[in-house]
């Protein structure tokens, strides 16, 4: 029996990275067969009350030289054949150490989390480095030096493709009386949200029947940007069973960043039959295809999709169409297969 670990770190605020690894780590056993054994490990802070079954001083070992984390890596690995560490606060495996790299934020944006220390180096040494996305495998060679990673892309919740659209009175709870544009994730600098902010006003003017919602958990640089605007709503942190019908309600997902490892923002409109405006930069075009609006992440730009999305243009449902044909070549299950190959590969 050929033992992997799959290692990622317990959170109360899951987002797109946490999507991944419920995803991958559920669909492992069946990719792999029954001569391999697959092993969770859930790592949580000393005190954390969160659920997990391994506790670690995470923060303290995210920040530790490289012979610590090393020593680290050789306890809680034992006995593996393959180790793969989801999370790059995690030390690595002495056996064929896995990583999954979504982005390089940590290194490019100053206010992102700070990256690990020592995860470039470990990174250049692992046996391998999954990348999803061909955007990300070019900034792993060309920012942090890595050789040869290999791109899985991910998937799309199935749940998204046959998503029931919010109906009035939920929407209504909400705050949102009729036709919504969304806007579903985090509020760092590289999602954009300054941009959106000044495109609204234009869309507003045009289509003043449409509101902006906002879904994501609270940050200030939202607040501040869009507090008091005119025909927007704040939705915070909705409940992850909440999101395929409110992504299906939606006349418009607009997925505005800078700079995206994957964008499955994007790919779960277009499995919901939604049209998707997004900003033609990182890895956004390889996602979206011709299956969605491109567009320049300025303000015009984004304004400009917008107006165009929400339309009588007779050509957007052709181009709702693609997007649900695109979105079924991105399945977990394919995805899990393509993880599998290269764990099986370093046994």
């Amino acid at each position: 029996m050929t033992r992997l670990s799959i290692a990622r770190i317990a959170t109360d605020t899951p987002m797109g990275a946490q999507a991944y690894q419920a995803q991958i780590i559920s669909r492992a056993p069946a990719a792999l067969g029954a001569d391999w054994r697959v092993r969770e490990l859930v790592f949580r802070s000393l005190r954390s009350p969160l659920p997990g079954n391994r506790r670690l001083p995470i923060s303290r070992i995210a920040s530790a030289p490289a012979s610590v984390r090393r020593a680290f890596g050789r306890m809680l690995f034992t006995g593996d054949a393959v180790s793969h560490r989801m999370s790059l606060e995690l030390p690595p495996s002495p056996h064929a150490d896995v990583i999954t790299l979504h982005d390089v934020v940590a290194w490019r944006f100053a206010d992102e989390s700070a990256p690990v220390p020592e995860a470039i180096e470990e990174a250049r040494r692992a046996a391998a480095v999954i990348c999803v996305s061909e955007f990300t495998a070019r900034e792993a060679v060309e920012f942090l030096g890595v050789e040869d990673p290999h791109v899985v892309p991910n998937g799309v919740d199935p749940r998204y493709y046959d998503a029931v659209p919010l109906d009035s009175a939920a929407a209504a709870s909400l705050g949102l009386p009729g036709r919504y544009v969304l806007h579903a994730g985090g509020a760092a600098e590289r999602k954009n949200l300054a941009a959106l902010a000044s495109a609204w006003p234009l869309v507003h003017r045009e289509r003043p029947d449409l509101t902006l919602a906002l879904a994501g958990p609270p940050h200030p640089r939202r607040t501040a940007l869009f507090e008091g605007m005119p025909g927007t709503v704040m939705l915070g942190r909705l409940p992850d069973e909440t999101m395929p019908g409110l992504v299906a309600a939606a006349s418009v997902v607009v997925v505005p960043s800078l700079y995206e490892g994957f964008g499955l923002p994007a790919l779960e409109a277009m499995a919901a039959g939604v049209p998707v405006v997004a900003a033609n930069t990182s890895s956004l075009p390889e996602v979206v295809g011709d299956a969605g609006i491109l567009i320049p992440p300025t303000a015009e730009g984004i304004a400009d999709g917008l107006l165009h999305a929400t339309s009588a243009d007779a050509a957007l449902s052709a181009l709702v169409a693609a997007g649900r044909t695109r979105a079924a070549e991105f399945t977990w299950e394919r995805s899990a297969a393509g993880h599998a190959a290269i764990w099986k590969a370093l046994r």
